[in-house]
């Protein structure tokens, strides 16, 4: 059976297009060779890609043959490849891409040969390069601390689409909740005909020239984690037709609070590191990535801090369509530089594109903990980090940017914490702004110098990470049983709901990842405690 079938683009549909998944040549060294075999789309390191090698080289080779269809023009898609690509169709290059985590195309119209072709792609990795975007990829031999097996090659699916000589190039879609409408933006020529619905009856029609416009809608439905309201949306031109959705809804970071739809939200999240049982960063399965949402909201959880990790999109189109809320973030490097500075500012654009249509992400975080930055004192940290916040708002301006999520953070939208202190520590700490802000007792004190809180919503972003009985693995405390769990869990979100700044949190961890055993879940995804006993705990109401 084909691995991963499904569409891979959630976001701009078309009818037809040719999954490459499945079983391709592969080798590795600087030479090309092809002396294995691997499944696409799962990376070299993992059980599902039938080699299952830790460290398989920096440089990797893969090749494939493939049946070119019919088409004016085509377009070849990689879902991601880590780190660097470069890519060749019957021995003309057509793509050279850097950055582990975004997806790239290619159009391989010219390249081709009549219907059999040849498709060679080279993948370089250097683990040892810690100015590379890694996130918790580890560097060393073996896995240890917070840091797992790494990814190297292909880990998202390759695809092929076949597109009309003029066609939908592009589509930026823009909700407007208060104004009832959508504002877009179609990239391409000629004319463009627009066709909005709701539970499948039509709310609203443009039609006009590609570029700006805004279609009004008749009926006006918000989107939010309790109604996930999604809207279909098709786009015609003469040669074309393409299908998307949009959800309408408003966040905002104000008055100290976070809102969603006008209302004071309370975010209770649960961190998510992508980890997978057989695919490491890539599920087996589509349903692997709707499964995991629908535990965390068995557990009471209204979204995730998907942590140092650009998710594959099938995870983002269930999170919209089930009603999920999600802070995307940057994985980061662990050495500072100039290049270092280019390359995370680079991928994060891209990420940031790719996902700034789904109305699931709530927040945007490009980076943690101040990890691949510079000394707290040097103005190059600062610099940097405002940089940051500057592009990402310029990119989108619709959400709220997390400076520095943890601590020692510039200019930020909301201020992030990270507490693994035990339970009378949270309760005596968030008692009030000031002593929630006080930095002693702290690893790292919440804002850099010449930074300092300006209001901003507050949110305890990682705590707990509590490991269950006496067995191999750690997390930041322990539990003899589950009922110990349960209490502990318990006591730490009475502490953060009681009357005080905290206006959400985040929990470690959904489930184990290897040698990190802080989960409400196991790896292979079983609960530890019953969730019917974990959802009210975790839904305590916010006390003013």
């Amino acid at each position: 059976m084909l691995p991963r079938p499904e569409y891979p683009r959630p976001s701009l549909r078309r009818r037809d297009w040719v999954n490459l998944n499945g079983e391709w040549e592969f080798g590795a060294g600087e030479v090309a060779t092809f002396d294995r075999r691997i499944m696409v789309p799962f990376a070299p390191q993992s059980e599902l890609s039938g080699i299952g090698l830790r460290a398989p080289g920096d440089v990797v080779w893969y090749r494939r043959r493939f049946q070119a269809p019919e088409a004016e023009r085509l377009l070849l898609h990689f879902g991601a490849v880590d780190y660097r690509a470069t890519v060749w169709v019957n021995d003309v290059e057509v793509a050279r891409h850097e950055g582990g985590h975004t997806p790239f195309a290619a159009d391989i119209s010219a390249a081709l040969s009549g219907t059999d072709n040849v498709l060679v792609v080279r993948a370089e990795d250097p683990l040892t390069d810690l100015g590379l975007p890694r996130g918790k990829q580890y560097w060393k031999a073996a896995s240890e601390g917070i840091f797992y097996t790494p990814t190297t090659g292909i880990w998202q699916t390759v695809w092929l689409e076949p597109l009309p000589a003029r066609h939908v190039e592009s589509l930026r879609l823009r909700p407007d909740l208060a104004g009832g409408a959508l504002d877009f933006e179609v990239g391409g020529e000629g004319r463009i005909e627009m066709t909005a619905s709701l539970d499948g009856a039509v709310v609203g029609r443009w039609s006009g020239t590609a570029g700006r416009g805004r279609l009004a809608l008749e009926e006006v439905r918000a989107w939010s984690p309790a109604s996930p309201r999604l809207y279909d949306l098709e786009v015609r031109t003469a040669s074309d037709e393409v299908t998307a959705y949009f959800g309408l809804r408003e966040v905002e970071a104000r008055d100290g609070r976070f809102w969603l739809n006008g209302e004071p939200y309370v975010q209770r999240l649960v961190l998510d590191q992508g980890y997978f049982p057989g695919g490491l960063l890539t599920a087996a399965s589509d349903g692997d990535l709707r499964r995991d949402i629908e535990l965390a909201k068995s557990l009471g959880f209204n979204g995730a801090r998907k942590h140092q990790k650009i998710e594959d999109p099938r995870w983002l189109y269930w999170a919209d369509q089930l009603g999920f809320l999600v802070w995307a973030e940057m994985p980061s490097t662990h050495e500072h530089s100039p290049e270092s500075e280019r390359r995370l500012a680079a991928e994060w654009t891209e990420a940031v594109v790719r996902d700034r249509d789904h109305p699931s992400v709530v927040a945007w975080v490009p980076m943690n903990e101040s990890w691949g930055l510079g000394p707290a004192e040097d103005a190059a940290t600062a610099r940097f980090l405002v940089q940051l916040y500057e592009l990402t708002h310029a990119l989108d301006g619709t959400r709220p940017v997390v400076s520095n999520d943890g601590w020692e953070q510039a200019l930020t939208d909301l201020c992030t914490l990270h507490d693994y202190g035990p339970a009378a520590d949270l309760v005596r700490r968030y008692q009030t702004i000031e002593s929630t802000l006080d930095p002693s007792g702290r690893h790292r004190p919440p804002y850099l110098p010449g930074f300092a809180y300006r209001g901003e919503p507050l949110l305890v972003s990682e705590f707990g990470g509590v490991s269950l009985g006496a067995g191999e693995g750690w997390g930041y405390s322990r539990a003899r049983d589950p009922a110990t769990l349960l209490e502990t869990y318990r006591i730490q979100v009475q502490a953060l709901m009681a009357p005080g700044p905290v206006q959400g949190f985040c929990y470690t961890q959904l489930t184990d990842v290897e040698q990190e055993r802080n989960g409400l879940l196991t790896f292979d995804r079983q609960p530890k405690i019953d969730p019917d006993l974990v959802r009210p705990v975790t839904q305590t109401l916010k006390s003013r």
